[in-house]
């Protein structure tokens, strides 16, 4: 199976609007309780891996999600890929000093919490920071994919939600020196990202937008710079808008065609991914020439927003193509 990557920074732009100001002071309330307590909160580098199954995921994952973001390896003793790479991310979990936990999820012990993160197959990598899960990866993945990857989600967890990661005692660490995740060189685009990303914290979003196709200009096929774009825009359609108006309209006007794309906007800004791809496949069903195209264009750019290996998406996909064929 091949990897499946998602952009970090495009996945938790929309929940990043929402939750940063949360996370940060969970985090921060988190770091003031462990000084109340009279330590330094370190741990050594063995600490840094562990074994969760589901009756300690709250409390392991999801609680400590708040003070730094926590990757889950799925594996199985069978799984011959599970063995190539768990070890690296167990070996760059000590190495990135704490600035990631890694929870190991062994499926066969814990097929509930498989079937609730949507997992087809293993190894697959998740994330979770201040309680939000994001999917990583799927299948083996190169060391450096895998590096990339998690300097992303470090840099996430440091920007947009304040999660500065663990200490590490330096005592327990060989040498006596804390371990350091190497620095990785700077893409040719990654000012420009960054421009996007801070655009979008401060609330510009139209900073934001022209920042990323900024990135496009030069670079069409960039990942990043799509998804952002997409988030980018959705943001901003839905800025300053009367959600209540929003669906009224769409429940008193069900052909009307812009009123089911608002609706569908707020639904996905809200979470709901599935009611806003169900609203618009059903108003593609119902509509015909250029009000379906007109649709059928909305649902597409609401793909890039979720991202195109959600399994999600790969549903709604299979069920506009039967709604137009």
């Amino acid at each position: 199976m091949q990897p499946r990557n998602m952009s970090m920074s495009g996945v938790v732009d929309l929940a990043a609007v929402k939750a940063a100001q949360e996370a940060k002071a969970k985090a921060e309330q988190a770091r003031a309780q462990a000084a109340r307590e009279g330590g330094t909160g370190a741990i050594s580098p063995a600490d840094l891996v562990i074994d969760v199954d589901e009756a300690g995921f709250e409390r392991d994952v999801l609680q400590r999600s708040a003070e730094v973001p926590v990757v889950i390896d799925f594996w199985a003793e069978w799984c011959e890929p599970c063995k190539q790479l768990s070890p690296v991310l167990e070996r760059l979990a000590v190495e990135y000093n704490g600035r990631f936990l890694l929870a190991k999820v062994d499926v066969d012990a814990n097929q509930m919490l498989m079937q609730q993160f949507g997992i087809q197959g293993i190894p697959a990598v998740f994330a979770v920071v201040a309680g939000q899960a994001l999917p990583l990866f799927q299948g083996a993945a190169g060391e450096a994919q895998i590096r990339q990857t998690l300097d992303q989600l470090v840099q996430v967890g440091e920007q947009r939600f304040g999660l500065t990661g663990l200490t590490v005692d330096p005592e327990a660490v060989p040498g006596g020196a804390p371990a350091a995740a190497p620095e990785q060189p700077a893409g040719p685009y990654d000012g420009l990202l960054e421009a996007a990303v801070q655009a979008l914290d401060s609330g510009d979003l139209s900073g934001a937008v022209q920042a990323y196709k900024n990135v496009l200009n030069e670079d069409p096929g960039n990942e990043e710079a799509k998804l952002g774009l997409a988030q980018a825009e959705l943001l901003q359609r839905v800025q300053g808008v009367d959600p209540q108006q929003v669906r009224r309209d769409a429940a008193d006007k069900p052909a009307d065609v812009q009123a089911q794309i608002a609706a569908a906007d707020l639904d996905l800004v809200g979470g709901h991914v599935e009611d806003a791809f169900g609203r618009l496949i059903e108003t593609v069903r119902r509509t015909v020439g250029d009000d379906r195209d007109t649709v059928r264009m909305r649902l597409l750019e609401l793909f890039e927003v979720v991202g195109p290996d959600d399994p999600r998406v790969i549903a709604a996909r299979r069920a506009l193509a039967r709604a137009l064929f």
